[in-house]
């Protein structure tokens, strides 16, 4: 794959950069969420496979990458777009899938201790995918408090939570170590009760997590 990286840490850009490379992806790095638009917007500039950023870069240490994102993203919808943060930001992940979960992932840097976590991550998003890191949807379904979110059971929360992670029914049930039929019963009563019908496009799915953040990251 052809990989972007915006990451204003040295180290952290370094160590993706070498970790990426030995995969055998092409990596390409910028420190500035300016130096990424940039390079990115240049008339006949090819998309890359996938494109890493950092929420908070300079010069205010904000929301400059997250930014970046969104707008290249409105330049190249097509764009998969993996999203690091050092913590759990609601509204910030809320605005990243307002417009579209397709090709989007929102992961805590901690994860990219874990190698095998990270990696996995990003060829999901790369592929099409949504990641939404764990910690994530653990605070929002805490902090929830909408009737319709109430009306979920113990065991569909643990099963939505592992959907919002971007896992296949089958994954869920080996996870959960479960038949195939009683997760597809929980996801079904899970898209129901949040009034989101089942369809063929696996991205649906997440979207019953999306609504948490939309909700709940405006409170945060």
């Amino acid at each position: 794959m052809r990989i972007v990286i915006a990451e204003d840490s040295v180290l952290l850009l370094d160590g993706l950069t070498r970790l990426l490379t030995a995969e055998g992806h092409t990596v390409t790095g910028h420190h500035t969420a300016d130096e990424l638009v940039a390079a990115m917007s240049r008339p006949g500039v090819v998309v890359p496979d996938l494109l890493v950023t950092d929420v908070r870069m300079p010069p205010s240490h904000t929301d400059e990458g997250l930014r970046a994102a969104l707008h290249l993203r409105s330049l190249h919808p097509e764009l998969p777009v993996l999203v690091l943060s050092q913590y759990v930001e609601q509204r910030y992940a809320a605005e990243l899938f307002a417009r579209g979960a397709r090709g989007l992932g929102y992961v805590l840097k901690d994860r990219v201790a874990d190698v095998d976590a990270f990696l996995d991550a990003a060829g999901r998003v790369a592929a099409g995918g949504t990641v939404i890191d764990p910690e994530v949807v653990t605070q929002v379904i805490a902090r929830s408090r909408r009737s319709d979110l109430d009306q979920l059971t113990r065991r569909e929360r643990e099963v939505l939570g592992l959907m919002a992670e971007g896992r296949s029914n089958t994954a869920i049930a080996e996870r959960m170590v479960v038949g195939m039929p009683a997760v597809e019963k929980h996801v079904t009563s899970i898209l129901t009760k949040l009034g989101l019908p089942p369809d063929a496009d696996d991205n649906r799915r997440v979207l019953a997590v999306l609504r948490w953040l939309d909700e709940n990251g405006a409170r945060s």
